[in-house]
């Protein structure tokens, strides 16, 4: 059976201000996800593209955060009972609830707002991404299924505010892409919890024990193999009649595929983490935006 690193209960080494540490910066990794519509867009990307971007990006980062503490907020009581979890900054009492309620709206209304100003679309993306993440924390996250497509909708809804900040048209094969590689990362991070509470022992918040780890495999396993596919058709229908588009999907799949280790292992819970610490998937990643830029300017 394969080993499963068992998360820390001791303290985070983490410095720093409560209010910052409650913002959650290390999962802000997660919005570089808006950058996905860019590498492919060749020709039509210039300066603004990138500003576009760096600008979904920022606004992507306040309004997650907001998320971050409202859902801290609202689960304060069970996170003091969680041995990880009792030391985030809301729950170890160094940051009120009124104030991070307080802080949860400022960055709703500044991420919002800036967001309208600088394209409206923009604004719509983020504006149903904190809805949906609302409802998740206020309810569906209760929900099986239904909570496992709000967690993948997060992060198809960054790779939408990145083209739609950048203006760069979505073909189908890319959103389909998005969609599964996103559910892909929502059941990985399932699976991960679910079988750390396996063999551990220790507690997994109530929607998880709805689900078994096999029910949780055949998604991620359906998912892995959707999002295979379609990008397989997008390089070879619409990404370009470069040879280096169909090179492209050999660092693609050997990326899914590692990735997949770690989901199969039940170390996948937290994917920022994997970004930030396997070498292996970043060079594959890396691998695959050469391939993916010498397709598109070649």
């Amino acid at each position: 059976m394969p080993a499963l690193t068992t998360p820390s209960t001791t303290r985070p080494t983490t410095s720093g201000p409560a209010w910052l540490r409650a913002l959650r910066p290390r999962q802000w990794v997660k919005n570089v996800l808006v950058l996905a519509p860019v590498l492919p867009a060749g020709p039509q990307v210039d300066g603004s593209t990138f500003v576009g971007a760096g600008v979904a990006f920022v606004l992507f980062c306040l309004v997650s955060s907001s998320v971050y503490l409202v859902n801290d907020a609202r689960d304060v009581e069970s996170d003091r009972a969680h041995p990880r979890k009792r030391y985030r900054p809301i729950a170890a009492g160094e940051l009120s609830v009124g104030r991070a309620v307080a802080l949860a709206v400022l960055l709703a209304v500044v991420g919002l707002g800036a967001g309208f100003a600088w394209e409206p679309g923009l604004a719509v993306v983020l504006a149903v991404y904190l809805v949906i993440q609302l409802a998740y924390c206020f309810g569906m996250k209760h929900e099986p299924v239904i909570e496992l497509a709000s967690v993948a909708s997060g992060f198809l809804l960054r790779m939408l505010a990145g083209g739609t900040a950048a203006g760069i048209p979505l073909s189908r094969w890319f959103l389909l892409t998005a969609a599964f590689g996103s559910l892909f990362m929502a059941a990985g991070k399932r699976y991960g919890e679910a079988r750390r509470g396996e063999l551990t022992g220790e507690a997994v918040r109530r929607v998880v024990e709805k689900y078994s780890t096999s029910y949780l495999r055949f998604v991620w396993t359906m998912a892995a193999t959707v999002v295979v596919t379609t990008y397989a058709l997008w390089c070879l229908e619409v990404l370009s009649d470069s040879p280096w588009s169909v090179v492209s999907i050999v660092p693609f799949v050997l990326a899914v595929l590692r990735y997949a280790v770690d989901v199969d292992r039940g170390a996948a819970e937290e994917p920022e983490e994997i970004a930030l610490h396997d070498r292996v998937l970043v060079g594959l990643a890396g691998a695959w935006v050469v391939t993916m830029l010498l397709a598109v300017w070649a």
